[in-house]
């Protein structure tokens, strides 16, 4: 591969990503479902490149550039973050980092249990086939990347393609799915800020921001001449990129049998070059705005990227079983969303899980839409809370991806999703024991209420 095959994928790819953001502001439909600019660019790239009609010289690299971007986008999570009193700050966001560790522990579990008691028995599906739920659904495009790379290392190279597949599909899910939810429990009279979409702000519905409603990007925190502020922060995460490849590459030399995903160990280089930052108080040069708009950036790429490289023969060879375990996804996440949401969270129940289920069936940026519908005003805390609680949460993210494809190509697919259960069932129980959950009376005098 040369540089000029490199040039011509980014620039293929952002012809297509700027062809949906004018498609994403002109076509009502589009609009209505909130499908991103990446989804169209993606799709696009499926059509014209080289698994559709092979009218765009993509290269043969593209399958691999999302297993470096989910890098960019994990490795960039600790940097900049903000120093917490966490003892003050529990209180407030435990319900929300209860619900996320149960949407992880659910989903990815429950792929991988229904996989292994159902599935395996039909078709003769790899030993790792369960994980393609949760890579996809919950993770996206970037971590069905990073697992991808994990199952091709042991020999199963179709991972990759199928995880882009229920990524694809999962994202679908979230928008086409939510809105149905948010209409049936809007006529339940289950919601607190309920708003028409026509009475979204335009920004929302076309993407476009006018001027009085922008935010800016970030600060200045280097002076240009010394070095542009962008390319620094820039800098910093490939820096921690690069140190996590030589590091996955090290690995790979003494464990030649275990495969560590890189966002992994991004993540982990990540967090120590934080932790250096902050010890020389550098990190006071660095700014979270920023590194976020970067993250943004790499996450748009990996989801262009990633439907672009879909295989649809592979795609083809697994329909049935995806058929099976896509229905089984929804009716997990809904599950979720019904029975779990309204015992974890005291106010606005109904908000937060909306936001889950576009999170745990497509991206966070899928929740966000979501939340924006039921909540136009913002007056939830759900946003705020999840940041904070998805810091607490990201370790347990990080120990799954990276074990779960070993232990599942190792035989062990039972014992890793019952665990995942198990784990589960017990964080609930000690919620429960403490006082965190809503009782059941509670629960069941808010429904009374809410039908009246």
């Amino acid at each position: 591969m040369s540089i000029f095959d490199l040039t011509i994928d980014v620039g293929l790819i952002s012809i297509l990503l700027l062809a949906g953001v004018i498609l994403r502001a002109k076509i009502k439909a589009l609009q209505k479902f909130f499908i991103p600019a990446s989804i169209i660019a993606g799709f696009a790239g499926l059509f014209l490149g080289p698994n559709g009609t092979g009218w765009l010289p993509f290269s043969e690299a593209i399958a691999d550039y999302p297993t470096v971007l989910i890098a960019v986008i994990f490795g960039a999570i600790p940097i900049g973050a903000a120093k917490l009193n966490w003892k003050k700050m529990f209180g407030r966001v435990r319900n929300m980092w209860v619900y996320s560790m149960c949407l992880t522990l659910l989903m990815w579990g429950g792929g991988a249990m229904i996989t292994y008691l159902v599935f395996s028995h039909i078709w003769n599906v790899p030993a790792g086939y369960g994980l393609v739920l949760g890579a996809g659904f919950l993770g996206g495009h970037g971590t069905a990347a990073a697992v991808g790379e994990a199952f091709s290392g042991m020999g199963w190279e179709e991972a990759t393609a199928l995880g882009y597949t229920s990524a694809t599909v999962g994202l679908l899910c979230a928008i086409i799915g939510g809105l149905l939810i948010v209409k049936k429990y809007a006529r339940a009279n289950k919601t607190n800020f309920i708003s028409d979409f026509k009475d979204l702000p335009a920004d929302l519905r076309t993407g476009l921001v006018k001027k009085g409603s922008r935010e800016t990007a970030g600060e200045e925190t280097l002076s240009s001449n010394t070095a542009d502020p962008l390319f620094f922060h820039l800098a910093i995460i490939a820096t921690v990129v690069v140190i996590s490849y030589y590091f996955q590459e090290t690995l790979n030399s003494i464990f030649p049998n275990i495969s560590v995903p890189l966002l992994s160990l991004a993540f982990i280089v990540g967090l120590l070059i934080q932790l250096f930052l902050r010890y020389t108080k550098a990190d006071y040069y660095v700014d979270k705005k920023v590194m976020n708009r970067l993250s943004g950036t790499a996450t748009d790429l990996t989801v262009a990227f990633g439907i672009t490289s879909i295989n649809l023969t592979v795609v083809a060879d697994y329909a049935l079983p995806l058929i099976a375990l896509f229905i089984f996804g929804l009716i997990w996440a809904y599950g979720i969303f019904h029975f779990i949401a309204p015992r974890v969270f005291h106010q606005h129940w109904f908000e937060n899980g909306i936001f889950g289920w576009g999170w745990s069936t497509g991206t966070v940026a899928m929740g966000i839409a979501l939340l924006r519908i039921v909540d136009p005003k913002t007056k939830s805390t759900t946003l705020d809370d999840y940041a904070l609680g998805y810091i607490g949460m990201v370790p347990v993210e990080v120990i799954i991806i990276t074990f779960g494809p070993i232990m599942m190509m190792s035989g062990l697919g039972g014992v890793y999703a019952f665990t995942l259960l198990g784990v589960c069932t017990v964080l609930l129980i000690v919620a429960g024991k403490v006082g965190w959950l809503v009782s059941k009376e509670e629960v069941s005098g808010r429904h009374k209420k809410e039908a009246v």
